[in-house]
């Protein structure tokens, strides 16, 4: 027979009962948005430097943007960024 504690429960049950879930989710959305930024700066031949440039900040800022590990951003940062790709930023709450 096996007791394990979370046996049926599913990962979120997990992670929210281990205090994790909100930071393990802050960090896909990270990974997400950086995923996104990498992909445009490869579609448009955009380098980390020009893209440093155009937003008027630092490559050691764009290399942090682009870090999927990192999950600080700001709102700022990443409104300068969808308006170098000609991209409207769209954050919104929704229920849990």
């Amino acid at each position: 027979m096996n007791n394990r504690k979370h046996r049926g429960s599913d990962l979120r049950d997990f992670l929210q009962e281990e205090g994790l879930l909100e930071e393990i989710e802050a960090r896909a959305l990270k990974r997400a948005i950086a995923l996104q930024l990498d992909a445009l700066c490869k579609s448009q031949t955009i380098s980390k430097s020009a893209l440093a440039a155009r937003m008027k900040t630092s490559r050691a800022a764009i290399d942090r943007l682009l870090d999927a590990s990192n999950p600080s951003v700001t709102l700022l940062t990443l409104q300068k960024a969808a308006k170098v790709f000609k991209r409207k930023l769209k954050v919104e709450l929704v229920e849990a």
